[in-house]
C-alpha cells in the first residue's frame, strides 16, 4: 500500500531501521478511510494517543538539556509551543505526511491532505509507530533534528509574545494601570497595510511600534518601551 510516489517520498525522510510497514500504514489510516474500506479495521486514533505522550517527553527532555539556564515557566512556554497543533503539523508537511495520508473520499474532496488537525495527529501517529516498530532512541534522533530546526522561530516568538505581559507587570510592580496601546496610524494599500501603534503607561506615551497587523504593532510598540524604560527583556 505504500508502494506509491508519495509513500516512497515520505520513507525516505524516515530512519533507515523504520521498516515495519504494518505501524507506518495504520499511523497513516485516518477514520474516514477505515469508514468507507471494509478490509481495513483501524484508524489512527490509537497510535496518535501514544505518540503525544512521547513527544511531550522527548520535547520536555530535549527543552531541559538545551536550555540548562531557563525556568521552568519558559520551558513550559515553549514546551506547549512545540506540540501544538499547527507546529506538528508543520513537522507532517516537511517530510510529506500529507500526499501519503490514507482518507476517505469525502475528506479527500474537502482538502483532508493539508489540515492541520489530520496533519498532527498523523505525525503523532507516526512517532508512536516509530516507537513500536524501533526504540526511542531511533525517535529521539528522528526528533530532534526537527526541534532544533524550528526552535529558533518558536523561541523568538515567544519572546515577543511575552513583552506585552513583562511591560504591563512593569506598570502594575509601579502602580500604574496596565498599559494601553493606540492606532495612531495606518498606512499602505489593504493587501500590505503597515499599522503604527503607541504604548502608554500612566497617562504618558513611551514608545510606538510598527507592523503588518495590530497585534504585531503592539508587539513592537511593548519591545520598545522595555528599552525606552531600560527594562531588561526575558
Amino acid at each position: 500500500m505504500l508502494n506509491t510516489a508519495a509513500g516512497k517520498a515520505l520513507k525516505k525522510n524516515l530512519p533507515k531501521n523504520f521498516t515495519e510497514d504494518f505501524y507506518l500504514i495504520r499511523a497513516l489510516t485516518h477514520r474516514s478511510y477505515v469508514n468507507e474500506s471494509r478490509d481495513v479495521l483501524e484508524d489512527n486514533e490509537r497510535l496518535e494517543f501514544l505518540g503525544d505522550s512521547i513527544l511531550d517527553f522527548l520535547v520536555a527532555d530535549w527543552l531541559y538539556q538545551s536550555f540548562p539556564e531557563k525556568k521552568e515557566g519558559f520551558l513550559t512556554k515553549v514546551r506547549s509551543a512545540l506540540v501544538h497543533t499547527h507546529q506538528l503539523s508543520q513537522f507532517a508537511r516537511k517530510i510529506g505526511i500529507g500526499p501519503a495520508l490514507f482518507l476517505g473520499k469525502g475528506e479527500e474532496l474537502a482538502g483532508g491532505r493539508d489540515r492541520d488537525a489530520i496533519l498532527c495527529d498523523a505525525f503523532e501517529a507516526l512517532i508512536a509507530a516509530m516507537y513500536l516498530s524501533t526504540d526511542i532512541e531511533t525517535v529521539r534522533s528522528f526528533v530532534y533534528p526537527l526541534l532544533e530546526q524550528e526552535s529558533g522561530n518558536i523561541i523568538q516568538n515567544h519572546t515577543e509574545e511575552d513583552v506585552k505581559s513583562q511591560l504591563q507587570e512593569w506598570a502594575q510592580a509601579k502602580g500604574f494601570a496596565s498599559p494601553t496601546y493606540v492606532l495612531v496610524n495606518e498606512t499602505g494599500p489593504d493587501h500590505a497595510k503597515v499599522f503604527e501603534v503607541s504604548a502608554y503607561i500612566n497617562g504618558k506615551e513611551i514608545a510606538r511600534g510598527s507592523g503588518s497587523n495590530k497585534q504585531m504593532a503592539e508587539k513592537q510598540a511593548a519591545y520598545q518601551s522595555l528599552k525606552v524604560l531600560g527594562i531588561t527583556q526575558r
